[in-house]
């Protein structure tokens, strides 16, 4: 009983330190709240007003339709402009595509001679100039194939393909974004939250106070792991209700309680990490930058950025040590699917087994480094 009460009240101590630095307390308030709003709202779910220029050096009646075929919101209305003010356009970033139709265009199409229409894209505006290049050319096939046919009419295949997208029936962006977004604020803060605990204490001269009080260095662990982890845990929690379901209206599908419970072993886990980072470095821009090493290629090779399956092998099974790789596998199974405890007790084994692991080895470390001071 005396082990828990000092633990208790090294973590009300560790609570009491983190209320009186402002810094940090911003920190979770945006991570938790506007930096999830703005991931979950700042993508477009398609083309939105993208800016195009046209050159119509042919003037017909097919090229007028083919620019009155660019109409928002997925295109800005066309831009006319000559032949030579083209590449001026592309290299002042005023248009992201540039079609030019040549002169004679329509005489050639309906001679049979499949003439070349050229379109000029503006790459280095990644997801626009990706899926875009494809409406474009969809859009003046459609066109061109109508003007020629003297119809507009679809295409009967031999085999009718029914798309049934499960559980993001609109492929809606948001739903995904700012699901994962939390997840990552819940494994980098964490980190950082446990981390910049103990530098703190080793900045302020504390530790030293510490070590003087009948208290081991199990307890002084375990008070930060759970204080941490406390605070993280209800951020994690009221932003998933307030911002995720109630600002964004994303659907939450599974059960709120089971992803707490998944939440807290994580946070057992990153939270000994971050302790154990601490203890290798000696100040907060070296355990910024040792962050940098560990936690972003954690979130980059988790699976919420891209699909585990798709990365190579090597990587794939070095991450099933890492607990956010387990961690986002579950998540997703019950905020997306509605999953229940049957179908994610594995992860949930996995993430305690990784931090058991985790917490004994920053142990170890943490006493090897306290015994060092004394």
């Amino acid at each position: 009983m005396m082990r828990l009460a000092n633990i208790y009240r090294l973590g009300v101590k560790e609570l009491w330190s983190l209320w009186r630095d402002p810094f940090m307390l911003v920190l979770i308030t945006w991570t938790f709240t506007f930096m999830i709003y703005i991931v979950g709202s700042a993508m477009p779910e398609a083309l939105l007003k993208v800016p195009i220029s046209i050159a119509d050096e042919d003037d017909s009646p097919l090229s007028t339709r083919i620019v009155s075929a660019f109409y928002p919101p997925q295109f800005m209305a066309p831009v006319p402009v000559r032949l030579s003010e083209i590449d001026a356009g592309l290299d002042s970033g005023n248009y992201t595509f540039s079609l030019d139709i040549p002169p004679y265009f329509q005489r050639d199409v309906l001679a049979g001679r499949s003439p070349s229409i050229q379109l000029n894209v503006d790459a280095t505006r990644m997801s626009q100039a990706f899926t875009g290049a494809g409406y474009v050319q969809q859009i003046v096939l459609d066109e061109v194939n109508s003007f020629v046919q003297r119809y507009r009419t679809n295409t009967v295949l031999p085999v009718d393909l029914e798309i049934r997208a499960r559980f993001n029936p609109n492929l809606t962006h948001a739903w995904f974004g700012a699901v994962m977004e939390l997840m990552n604020m819940v494994i980098m803060l964490s980190v950082v939250l446990a981390g910049a605990a103990l530098i703190r204490e080793r900045e302020h001269g504390t530790i030293e106070h510490l070590l003087a009080m009948p208290v081991t260095p199990g307890e002084i662990m375990l008070g930060k792991i759970w204080s941490m982890g406390l605070v993280v845990l209800v951020a994690s929690t009221l932003s998933l209700q307030f911002i995720v379901k109630g600002a964004l209206g994303v659907p939450i599908e599974g059960s709120v309680l089971l992803f707490m419970l998944l939440t807290a072993l994580l946070l057992f886990s990153t939270t000994s990490m971050g302790i154990f980072m601490a203890t290798i470095v000696r100040s907060m821009p070296q355990f910024g930058l040792l962050m940098m090493l560990v936690v972003m290629p954690m979130l980059m090779l988790s699976g919420g950025v891209t699909p585990r399956e798709s990365m190579p092998a090597l990587a794939r099974n070095f991450m099933e040590i890492a607990p956010s790789s387990h961690f986002v596998a579950a998540a997703q199974a019950i905020l997306y699917r509605g999953a229940g405890f049957a179908v994610v007790w594995p992860q949930i084994l996995a993430l305690v087994i990784i931090g058991v692991v985790f917490f004994w080895a920053s142990l170890a470390y943490f006493r090897k480094s306290i015994s060092q001071m004394v």
